[in-house]
């Protein structure tokens, strides 16, 4: 008995040795779990956890292994970085795994995303090395992908506000004509010289212009501000700097209706000029202008200033030559505007000859049609008599851009930038078509130099998206309704936001549609989605067979509904 006992325990150890250093067997797929579920493009990449786990009695304690996942797709395969892995009787800096125990590791990949890994399955690959002898594990397949929503982007750039280049038309221009008349010191007469002086002559050919109505000129009124120097007694001073301004008051609407102009004439006035004092003084070349400055400082009071400023002698009758004379005055502000041509006239002038019209005036013109034939017309135009501004250029391709016509629109966006290498809105627009061709680094660099742009944030949000900076690109998208602000918000996961964006778009596309599938399947809303692919489809047949490969959908495979639409 003792025999049967003791042969019984030599063969139970005979097959646990053997069984320790036998080949390791297949794995299966539940030793395995792939964060995401299903593969995601973010960005440009696929980024991947794998959490894997050796089961107990199956690692060879003196085997090495090395695990490499694969992504498999249509054409070719990913490889990603290995993980090694070793029994306990090898010496090496491997992750130990124990055989009676087994052992959980830890992968983290990303792989370059390519469009033809919409179609792919996630492996992983194992080669075992025991002693000299390599073999190889069947390789098991442990993830679908991948979700390429991301890559919308593309698409979403086709149809985003491009970038204008407006006018810089104003119909009223606001002007200002000034002109001073001098006085001598404790003196407020209007002397002869000083109404015949060039700036006086110029100021009344001013009030002539309005009275005719040349160039549209027309008065908004007068303003009077007259001075004392701060030379002398308050009360005094007072009395000059009023009578100077009312004396200029009478000149000046005694002038308006010689021309037969109505309007307010506004005066005011300044008792003693302490702020023109201290401008001039700080302008001026005098030896003690410091000094004098640093005594406008330290004391407030009128009447202490002077008598401080007249201690210091050495420089008292410089002032008296040069700065105090320049203060006894009254300045004369003429405002009035400069009204131009109004929307029907600019059309007028437009038909009878374009000419005429200022650059202004012709794109400005542009914006009084909604016919995109008529808006090329003025825009043709102003390249023939104004070939070296950006704008009509830009706004061509923006026309072209937006009838889907990218390769004309290209083309008028590189002619903007040559006209105008700094344009930020040629820069906006160039980028845009870097983005619809998947060049998300040169968008980038064009769309950075182009923030002076108004459409800049848009702009912004759309290479966001592109670059897998999904919270940022909905920040920058808000409250912009647009297919590329409705595909930040669902890929930023603020599906709320995203509907409300959807039914916001005006002109709803094929896109727009089939972004309003996408999120329908994310909220479990099964008649979004079905409403969404009917009108996709509807506007763009070649939107089922993209619905019939998205994973997006692929709760809805065997759905007979999604089926009679995609198929």
């Amino acid at each position: 008995m003792l025999k049967k006992v003791s042969l019984l325990l030599s063969l139970v150890a005979v097959f646990m040795l053997s069984s320790c250093n036998s080949k390791m067997k297949e794995m299966a797929q539940d030793n395995f779990t792939v964060t995401p579920g299903v593969l995601e493009v973010v960005g440009s990449e696929i980024p991947v956890t794998i959490d894997g786990k050796f089961p107990a009695k199956y690692f060879n304690n003196k085997s090495v292994m090395t695990v490499t996942p694969v992504l498999k797709y249509n054409g070719g395969e990913a490889v990603a970085e290995s993980s090694t892995f070793q029994g306990e009787k090898v010496l090496g800096n491997d992750q130990t795994i124990s055989y009676k125990e087994g052992g959980n590791f830890k992968m983290k990949m990303t792989f370059d995303y390519v469009p033809a890994m919409e179609d792919a399955e996630l492996y992983v690959r194992f080669t075992v090395n025991k002693g000299k002898k390599t073999y190889t594990i069947p390789e098991v397949k442990i993830a679908d992908g991948c979700v390429a929503t991301s890559q919308l982007y593309r698409q979403t750039a086709a149809t985003a506000n491009a970038a204008y280049g407006d006018d810089a038309f104003q119909r009223i221009i606001k002007q200002a004509k000034e002109a001073n008349i001098m006085f001598l010191i404790q003196q407020t007469n209007l002397r002869r010289s000083e109404l015949k002086s060039e700036n006086i002559n110029e100021l009344k050919a001013t009030l002539t212009e309005i009275a005719n109505d040349v160039e549209g000129k027309a008065l908004e009124n007068v303003e009077i501000s007259a001075y004392a120097s701060p030379d002398g007694e308050l009360k005094l001073n007072d009395g000059l700097a009023n009578n100077r301004g009312t004396n200029t008051a009478k000149f000046i609407n005694k002038e308006m209706k010689k021309a037969k102009i109505e309007g307010n004439v506004d005066n005011k006035y300044t008792a003693e000029d302490w702020a023109g004092f201290q401008e001039l003084v700080s302008m001026s070349q005098l030896p003690d202008k410091e000094l004098i400055l640093r005594v406008l400082s330290m004391y407030n009071d009128p009447e202490e200033r002077e008598a401080q400023i007249k201690n210091i002698s050495a420089v008292y009758s410089e002032l008296a030559k040069e700065v105090l004379p320049k203060l006894r005055r009254a300045r004369i502000t003429l405002n009035y505007q400069l009204i131009g041509r109004s929307d029907e006239q600019i059309k007028e002038q437009y038909a009878a000859d374009a000419k005429v019209l200022s650059l202004e005036e012709l794109l400005y013109a542009a914006i009084l049609t909604n016919d995109v034939k008529e808006k090329e017309d003025i825009f043709n135009t102003v390249v023939s008599i104004y070939p070296n501004d950006f704008r009509a250029y830009n706004n061509l391709g923006v026309l072209a851009y937006n009838k889907g016509d990218y390769t004309a629109a290209a083309n008028y966006f590189a002619k903007a930038e040559n006209a105008d290498a700094n344009a930020a809105e040629a820069k906006i627009n160039l980028g845009y078509m870097q983005l619809m061709n998947g060049n998300v680094a040169e968008a980038e660099a064009y769309m950075t130099k182009g923030t002076a742009a108004k459409v800049s944030n848009e702009a912004l949000g759309n290479l966001y998206i592109a670059q897998g900076q999904y919270g940022r690109a909905a920040s920058m998208l808000a409250g912009v309704n647009t297919n590329g602000a409705a595909l930040a918000q669902i890929l930023n996961n603020d599906y709320s936001a995203a509907n409300n964006t959807l039914a916001a778009i005006s002109t709803p596309d094929a896109l727009t549609y089939y972004i309003k599938a996408i999120l329908g399947a994310r909220s479990a809303n099964n008649e979004m989605v079905y409403e969404g692919l009917k009108n996709a489809v509807k506007l763009d047949p070649a939107m089922a067979s993209k619905a019939a490969g998205d994973l997006e959908f692929r709760k809805y495979a065997q759905d007979e509904t999604f089926q009679s639409i995609v198929k």
